[in-house]
């Protein structure tokens, strides 16, 4: 085979290797040219509005954020990775920040946030070490969980840190939520075929935790969370949310997709504390946080069409094991097309040789 020929093999070889890697990893950006854009989200259901802006310029990409159980009106919310602080932050209702907590621990990609009741009925801040922009490679996450401040004042805690394994190797993920009737706790992960994972039913600080897949989750999922209740839950994506009825445990079933009001990036989403509207977050300096109220039938668990033309992924119900499997479709068929064109080549060179 003379050189010119072999370096279009080669060529064609490493195409077809790096085309599945690519479809495995490639995240949305920010829309500009050459990347990969996605649907940002629309005008939200009726009655969407800015509840607040957050006027921290520290708070530059809150990717989670919770209700306080102590102090009303008061929203927790944290960065996500890079060369900052690991604090998170007390906001109140004009989106000013009360309070800066500082834990005492490696922030490595903190990507979620919760509030729920301890063992003991005392509040406590759960935040999800749980990202993996590396595509699942760390051999191991965390969460960090720590005594909700009583009173609101700049601090710095030794949080626990909860030690989680995925029994089916790692993954990368940005949602977790805790289920306010058991305080069993799930994570989401965010993929083509992301997952819902469960926690066991009593969480070990001593040792490592092994995360069990329970079912599929929409296409790049960026935060979950459960009402008040636990009767219903929510998975985000960039663009919209899924909610499902819990009432008969997790994985529970899908009632429908909606948009969310249109954001840079939306990262974050939590319930109202009177379970009655959804909070969503978006990164950046200066970011909206909307209050969307949760229309009637999501309420009363009438499953119903989709409110949204949603993504093939948001379309299917919470146990449908194929949804994150139609929303790489397009990338598998890439994948086969380059290969077809690989042998193609191949069989012509050796037809010339």
């Amino acid at each position: 085979m003379n050189r010119p020929l072999a370096l279009a093999v080669a060529a064609l070889l490493v195409a077809a290797l790096a085309t599945p890697a690519a479809a495995a990893t490639t995240e949305p950006d920010d829309g500009g040219t050459g990347g990969l854009d996605y649907p940002r989200g629309g005008e939200g259901p009726a009655g969407s509005e800015t509840a607040f802006t957050l006027q921290d310029p520290g708070i530059a990409e809150s990717s989670g954020i919770a209700p306080s159980m102590l102090h009303e009106g008061v929203w927790w919310t944290h960065n996500d990775s890079g060369p900052i602080e690991p604090e998170v932050y007390a906001v109140d209702e004009n989106g000013e920040t009360l309070a800066t907590v500082t834990l005492a621990v490696r922030l490595r990609d903190w990507e979620a946030i919760t509030v729920t009741e301890g063992a003991d009925g005392t509040p406590e801040v759960l935040v999800g070490d749980i990202g993996d922009n590396f595509g699942g490679s760390w051999p191991n996450v965390s969460v960090y969980r720590f005594a909700e401040p009583e009173t609101l004042v700049d601090a710095t805690v030794e949080p626990e840190e909860i030690t989680l394994v995925y029994a089916d190797g790692g993954r990368d993920a940005e949602s977790m939520m805790v289920d306010p009737r058991d305080g069993r706790l799930y994570v989401v992960s965010k993929e083509f075929s992301g997952g819902v994972y469960a926690a066991p039913e009593e969480l070990d600080p001593a040792g490592v935790n092994t995360l069990e897949r329970i079912d599929s989750a929409p296409l790049f999922a960026t935060d979950a969370a459960f009402s008040p209740d636990g009767e219903r839950y929510v998975i985000r994506t960039y663009w919209g949310a899924n909610v499902y009825d819990a009432t008969d445990g997790v994985p529970g079933t899908a009632l429908g997709s909606f948009e969310l009001p249109e954001s840079t990036q939306g990262e974050s989403i939590a319930f109202t504390p009177d379970g009655t509207a959804l909070m969503a977050g978006t990164e950046g300096v200066g970011a909206p946080v909307w209050r969307v109220p949760l229309p009637d039938r999501y309420l009363s668990g009438e499953p119903a069409e989709t409110d949204a033309e949603p993504t093939e992924t948001e379309s299917g119900s919470a146990s449908d094991s194929g949804s994150g499997r139609a929303g790489a479709m397009p990338f598998i068929l890439g994948g086969v097309g380059v290969a077809v064109l690989v042998i193609g080549g191949i069989v012509l060179l050796a037809r010339r040789g």
